[in-house]
């Protein structure tokens, strides 16, 4: 029904129930319409009809139904040698960028990658003659039109559209009326096939606990004449759950779901097309338009979301005439939710059976054997696995497919690749204090050490730098000091004491240990000096009666001398005796 009025040129709204042929309902008139070399040399164009752009553009939702379309218009193209190339996310840029340089005659793409490459003035858009929106009602809902919006007006305005799917609500139509111009809608179905499911698909609804949906599963997968079967869950996370549960119970099981990177879901996918794998766990993304022969039981472990999501997920059973089974496990939070979709598609399984692995209307209604466990017998674990096929690099281009057992990024390889014998860090290098190695910070305390001990007259100033430096409570009472003994009238006893200084001690808090020193010198210096004393706020009182009256001058100049912000200062007697000693 769809082909003549496609060939001609006009828009159409194909709608049509799953399994029956949809794609090449746009497919081979895409392919007969576009230009190649041999309608070149038929006579029937002429060299300037040829181009290297794309002439035909097919927009679908998912990656996993756009390489399916790819290959069967690939297939169908052979004859006329039509270029067709698949664009979507997940594979690395360049191999797609230089097939779109080399030309290309068909492009079947998603629009999110579509978007990228026509931004990046990769993708020519310019001489498309004809759009296909496949899956159409997924692909102008709310998520998708935006994207979709966004391609049509890169397109030229006169071309032909078409709009293809199993489901086309009304609202739907009327915004797809928007982009296209007098549009056919075309509505197959077998005179007497008057339902909306499909009439050779058996289907059965249980109501069945979330705790024992996975022995049930196991179960209705030993069942009698069961081919490949295709599990369909509502989150990722449980995907992946059912998938590891039922690897472990013998079953040879493959997840595909959107945490996977796009390598690890075209293995998935190709070991199910090969039979290496018979059971397939997957979430929506691939619900709609695969094609897969030999799917006999299709199971919705959770709810379907709504009407038109339980009918793409039953159809990838009983396709092209075959007969299928589908089986729905209710939990009894979805009741309320599979009673509307029982309702709008007008099914008799409002009111589903209590069920759990261990009914005998079970095993009764799906010709399982009696005794049946949830573990595969080792007699029947006879195909490859998932671990048989291997997967593509398909140079990801995001993070998840770069993950290695090590790690992001493959450390953990890498640290195993490293030699045994690695040069290690010196102790020097580490041992640092403000950037400068022990060797040099002992270097340094040696230097201070072998410093003289007995500077000469004219060095004060020196020594009081050096003194300042050392330490804080020693530097205020050697200014003091050195004041007092440039000023006395006793230069004879000055020298002497100049002469005999120590090198000065670090961090001294008390001057016990000058008063054996003190005391040996005479008697003289206990007469003119007083006792010293410890941790006092205020300046030291005056010197003796007999060093004011001879040297007033000297008195002037040592209260004028610069005081250090300290909180205890030594008096200048404690000073001179230290001088002394």
């Amino acid at each position: 029904m769809t082909l003549p009025v496609a060939l001609t040129g006009h828009d159409v709204i194909g709608q049509a129930k799953t399994g029956t042929g949809k794609t090449l309902g746009f497919g081979l008139p895409l392919i007969e319409r576009v230009v190649v070399r041999a309608d070149v040399d038929a006579g029937r164009a002429t060299e300037a009809d040829l181009s290297d752009s794309p002439q035909a553009l097919i927009v679908v939702p998912t990656r996993e139904l756009c390489t399916q379309v790819t290959n069967d218009l690939q297939t169908a193209g052979k004859v006329r040698n039509v270029r067709v190339l698949a664009v979507y996310g997940g594979r690395a840029y360049e191999p797609q960028v230089e097939a779109l340089k080399k030309g290309v005659d068909i492009v079947v793409g998603t629009p999110g990658r579509l978007l990228d490459l026509a931004g990046q003035r990769k993708l020519d858009l310019s001489k498309v003659r004809s759009l296909v929106l496949d899956e159409a009602d997924e692909m102008l809902d709310l998520g998708f039109l935006p994207d979709v919006e966004k391609i049509i007006t890169m397109l030229p305005a006169k071309r032909q559209t078409l709009l293809f799917s199993a489901t086309m609500p009304g609202q739907v139509i009327s915004l797809a009326r928007r982009y296209m111009s007098q549009p056919t809608h075309i509505r197959a179905a077998a005179p007497d096939d008057t339902g909306t499911t499909v009439a050779n698909i058996e289907q059965h609804i249980f109501r069945a606990h979330s705790l024992d949906k996975v022995e049930m599963v196991s179960r209705i997968l030993q069942a009698e004449g069961r081919g490949l079967a295709m599990i369909f869950c509502r989150t990722k996370r449980t995907a992946a759950d059912v998938s590891e549960q039922l690897t472990k119970r013998g079953f040879a099981a493959g997840a595909v779901h959107g945490d996977l990177g796009q390598g690890a879901r075209e293995q998935a996918l190709r070991a199910f097309r090969n039979g290496k794998v018979d059971v397939l766990v997957c979430t929506d993304v691939a619900a709609r338009g695969i094609d897969v022969e030999g799917v006999t039981h299709v199971i919705n472990y959770q709810c379907p979301e709504d009407e038109k999501t339980y009918l793409h997920r039953i159809g990838r059973t009983g396709r092209a005439g075959a007969s299928g089974t589908a089986v729905t496990l209710v939990d009894w939070d979805d009741i309320p939710r599979w009673q509307l979709i029982n309702k709008a598609l007008d099914l008799p399984f409002n009111e589903p059976e209590e069920t759990y692995s261990t009914s005998a209307h079970l095993y009764e209604l799906l010709r399982i054997a009696p005794g049946t466990k949830g573990v595969l017998p080792r007699s029947e674990r006879t195909r490859a696995g998932l671990d048989a096929e291997e997967v593509e690099d398909l140079g990801e281009t995001g993070g998840r497919g770069a993950r290695t057992r090590g790690g992001r990024g493959g450390r953990g390889q890498a640290a195993e690749s490293e030699p045994a014998e690695r040069p290690r860090r010196t102790r020097e290098r580490r041992r640092t204090r403000g950037g400068a190695s022990a060797e040099a910070e002992a270097a340094t305390a040696d230097t201070a050490a072998e410093a003289p001990a007995a500077p000469a007259e004219g060095d004060g100033e020196a020594a009081t730098r050096r003194r300042r430096r050392r330490t804080r409570s020693s530097a205020g009472a050697a200014e003091a000091a050195t004041a007092v003994v440039e000023t006395t009238e006793a230069p004879a006893a000055a020298e002497p004491a100049a002469e005999t200084i120590p090198a000065p001690r670090r961090r001294t808090r008390s001057t016990a240990a000058a008063k054996p020193a003190a005391e040996t010198e005479g008697t003289e210096a206990r007469a003119t000096t007083p006792a010293p004393r410890r941790r006092t706020r205020a300046k030291a009182a005056a010197e003796g009666t007999e060093a004011a009256a001879t040297a007033p001058e000297a008195a002037a100049d040592a209260e004028a001398a610069p005081r250090r912000r300290t909180r205890t200062r030594r008096s200048t007697a404690t000073a001179e005796v230290v001088q002394e000693g």
